[in-house]
């Protein structure tokens, strides 16, 4: 059964959510200026170290707040020396005699919060956030080990999420290094849906082949293998083989603007054997992977804006890209009450 999406002129835009604009370790002494959905954003982390999120305009005279400088608990503008607070008020006005606090001279903040290890920031400025961040899965789990690692991605949100959970793509464009190899077999897929996730569960599927599949499971067998997608933009894809090897590689991803996508991963691992040892092979590996996806979600990126907008026509396979599609376009139109659904597919991989 074919079911085609139209084209539109832009992707869904989710703005009433939590997005990460930075890792904790990135905000440092000076600000740093971010983009989410081509609106600038400028971060800085104030004298006692909590971080905050201002648009990055002065409202003096336009130059980007990120020119400037951290002075105490204000940032200050490279311009004229305005200094505003974490909540965008204008504190001073160098040469002024009267109070600087003005409406005029505010500049709209964001909700921001640090949780593992990422700065978040609430997508809809001066507004209360309806909900938490994500809560990163393992992320203070000392038996497994966790590597990090961003990359800009060209490509929608949608685009993005889908190919990091698409099965079928992975024979073709990671042939060799990640499936590809070997006689496919049939698997049951159970895809289950509720308001704000969707998630497929990969039943009888024995682990991938290629070089990457050999060494998260160099003794075979059938892995335990569900991919989730999880508004406003979260990309899960969990194996289990055996009661020691559990791999959970979380995407969190960010848009730039409609075609440009920031991904910060974390792949946590657990391991019956030496775990350090994994994680510095696995790296360079999933790097190649990624650099694959890069190159084709480049590709499809070009097409999309030549021919006008997504137009996808899916088959049952493409398990969850219709369903994030349909979650993102409910939650962008400021509502995020999709029906339920449930069904199972076969499919060969």
């Amino acid at each position: 059964m074919l079911r085609a999406m139209a084209a539109t002129d832009h992707p869904p835009r989710v703005h009433d959510d939590w997005y990460v604009l930075a890792e904790s370790s990135e905000l440092r002494a000076r600000p740093l200026a971010r983009a989410l959905y081509d609106t600038p954003i400028v971060l800085f982390r104030d004298a006692r170290g909590v971080a905050h999120a201002l648009l990055d305009r002065c409202p003096h005279r336009n130059v980007p707040l990120s020119l400037g400088a951290v002075r105490g608990p204000e940032l200050e503008c490279a311009y004229h020396g305005w200094r505003f607070d974490g909540g965008g008020t204008c504190q001073a006005v160098p040469g002024l005699c009267r109070a600087a606090a003005h409406p005029g001279r505010r500049v709209p903040s964001f909700a921001t919060r640090e949780a593992d290890g990422f700065v978040w920031v609430y997508g809809v400025a001066d507004e209360a956030p309806a909900r938490a961040p994500y809560p990163l899965p393992l992320a203070s789990d000392a038996r497994y080990v966790t590597v990090r690692q961003q990359l800009t991605m060209p490509g929608s949100v949608h685009a993005v999420a889908e190919n990091a959970l698409d099965v079928p793509h992975t024979a073709f464009v990671h042939r060799g290094l990640f499936r590809g190899t070997g006689e496919p077999s049939t698997i049951e897929v159970i895809v289950e849906r509720d308001a704000t996730s969707a998630v497929a569960e990969y039943v009888g599927e024995a682990r991938p082949g290629g070089l990457l599949g050999r060494v998260l499971g160099p003794g075979g067998g059938v892995v335990r293998h569900f991919d989730r997608f999880i508004l406003p933009s979260v990309a899960q894809v969990e194996y289990a083989l055996g009661e020691h090897t559990h791999l959970v590689a979380t995407t969190l991803l960010t848009p730039v603007s409609d075609y440009e996508t920031r991904l910060y991963g974390v792949f946590a691992a657990r391991f019956p054997f030496a775990a350090p040892w994994v994680a510095r092979a696995v790296k360079p590996l999933a790097m190649r992977v990624l650099r694959q996806d890069v190159a084709i979600l480049g590709a499809q990126t070009a097409a999309v804006r030549r021919f006008g907008g997504e137009r996808y026509a899916s088959t049952e396979i493409d398990v969850l890209g219709p369903h994030i599609d349909k979650l993102l376009r409910r939650a962008a139109a400021g509502a995020r009450d999709v029906s339920p659904a449930s069904h199972r597919v076969t499919m060969r991989a």
